[in-house]
């Protein structure tokens, strides 16, 4: 069943991190922040643009991260960005 991004909700461009850089976010972006892209109809500024990274293209609308609202949608996304995060030993050893 194919399922289309929700007007108006913007998790994906939210919940996760981005470790590339992108306009406005020379570094990434830290997960739970608002992405510089993001416009006020929460749309991606860059969809379509060679600029936008690949790892917002490869982010596509399930049913299963989507759900019944965009509520759901972010804890999915919050649960998905913590399970893949590196574990923070691996952090201390490359920040030292």
């Amino acid at each position: 069943m194919s399922v289309s991004c929700r007007s108006g909700c913007g998790a994906c461009c939210i919940a996760p991190s981005i470790s590339t850089p992108l306009p406005g976010h020379p570094f990434g972006k830290p997960a739970g922040e608002r992405c510089a892209q993001l416009d006020a109809s929460m749309r991606c500024r860059l969809f379509g643009k060679p600029e936008r990274p690949a790892v917002c293209g490869s982010l596509q609308p399930s049913a299963e991260m989507c759900g019944p609202d965009r509520a759901h949608a972010m804890r999915w996304l919050g649960a998905l960005e913590r399970a893949t995060r590196p574990s923070s030993s691996a952090q201390a050893e490359t920040t030292l």
